[in-house]
């Protein structure tokens, strides 16, 4: 058996004191948007609690999938290497960026050198998209964090990691041993989000599945939990999204939560037990269900 946990959306605060001159940009419309309400919506208390609580399930591997910063200023970049460095080493947690992460143009590079070794991938190099191998897990991190103009936080992946994804996908897919897990911030299936938040071409994740398949794709960015599928060579592929890690409870969905997966075997190929976690959440779990995974995949069971 091996445990996986995803968490997602930290929004790591408080949010620094910025100079005047940061502030002439994106920025600005950040700043006011942070202390009119996002400071209040993200609860550091909260996100302390959900990591302790996730550290003591002990998973082999922990996935984050982006927004640890908020603005992308410079301050903020050693204090998302320190966010990463309390959930485990680079060894055993897997990052990629999300649109707060990539604010302005040059923040993404920024925060990236940062927190190389969490995007590094086996063959040393610190990039999207990467691939680590850890025992049958493939993990392959995509970048889907653009600089956008203010208010719009849309995302796009790109002909060259799309290229070399599906390469990395394809090959991985020959081996039924091998469990391909996807990151992305962004939700990568068409309308995954509304236009302005969205995955510009989401629609062409949806037909690289298609074509190579996955066992698995994580995604943040909605700030709640939610399950969809794109079909694959081998059947639906599940696509989960994760609440916010940071978020109080304003609505039913938006409550600060993580989801803690354990994959084994049967005789039928992998078996996938998912079940979402928060410090409010009512017995602190909320169950996704159980997933029955390649070869022949089924419809899950349960609900997101």
């Amino acid at each position: 058996m091996i445990r996986l946990a995803h968490l997602t959306d930290p929004h790591v605060g408080p949010l620094p004191r910025p100079h005047w001159r940061q502030l002439l940009s994106k920025r600005l419309t950040g700043w006011f948007n942070w202390h009119r309400s996002r400071a209040v919506l993200h609860d550091m208390g909260l996100l302390g609690e959900l990591v302790i609580d996730m550290l003591e399930q002990k998973p082999d591997h922990i996935f984050c999938t982006g927004d640890v910063c908020n603005i992308g200023l410079p301050e903020e970049w050693l204090s998302s290497h320190i966010f990463l460095e309390g959930l485990g080493s680079p060894e055993d947690v897997s990052f990629v960026p999300g649109n707060h992460d990539a604010y302005v143009p040059g923040a993404l590079e920024g925060l990236l050198r940062e927190i190389t070794p969490y995007v590094r991938g086996d063959d040393g190099v610190a990039g999207f998209p990467y691939l680590r191998r850890r025992d049958e897990l493939a993990i392959i991190g995509l970048s889907s964090a653009i600089p956008t103009l203010p208010f719009v936080a849309s995302g796009r992946i790109g002909s060259k990691q799309f290229q070399a994804a599906e390469e990395m996908l394809g090959d991985l897919g020959q081996d039924r041993d091998c469990f391909r897990i996807v990151l992305v911030h962004h939700p990568p299936h068409p309308g995954g989000a509304p236009s302005g938040r969205n995955l510009t071409d989401a629609s062409r994740f949806a037909a690289m599945i298609a074509r190579v398949g996955a066992e698995l794709v994580l995604h943040g960015h909605n700030h709640v939990g939610s399950l969809a599928h794109l079909p694959s060579p081998r059947g639906p592929v599940p696509i989960i999204g994760g609440p916010s890690a940071s978020a109080r409870p304003g609505t039913v969905q938006h409550c600060a939560g993580y989801h803690l997966y354990t994959l084994g075997r049967d005789e039928t190929g992998f078996l996938l037990t998912a079940e979402l976690r928060g410090p409010l959440l009512e017995g602190g779990i909320g169950g996704l269900g159980m997933l029955s995974l390649a070869p022949a995949l089924t419809q899950p069971q349960g609900r997101g």
